[in-house]
């Protein structure tokens, strides 16, 4: 049976690796949310990821993107170089 929220098991399998990284993290839940169905809910979705990892260990990467995605963006990031100096 096809699981509707993670249709590839990209998240589950993202909770099993150990040592994952937040750039993974947010890679693989790039790649999730590209593939659930259009009429799929993101954030009902992603509230159900995390209702369904709630016992992962405190502080997986993973947790965090999760969270991230269902408040609509990532913390900013500092720009270095030229950019960062131009306002």
């Amino acid at each position: 049976m096809k699981d509707a929220i993670d249709p590839k098991g990209l998240v589950r399998e993202a909770y099993r690796i150990e040592g994952i990284g937040p750039e993974e993290c947010r890679s693989i839940f790039l790649d999730w949310a590209l593939s659930l169905p259009e009429d799929t809910d993101s954030a009902m979705a992603i509230r159900r990821l995390l209702e369904r990892h709630a016992t992962a260990p405190q502080g997986h990467p993973m947790t965090a993107v999760l969270v991230e995605g269902l408040n609509g963006s990532a913390p900013p990031k500092r720009r270095g170089g030229r950019a960062g100096r131009q306002g």
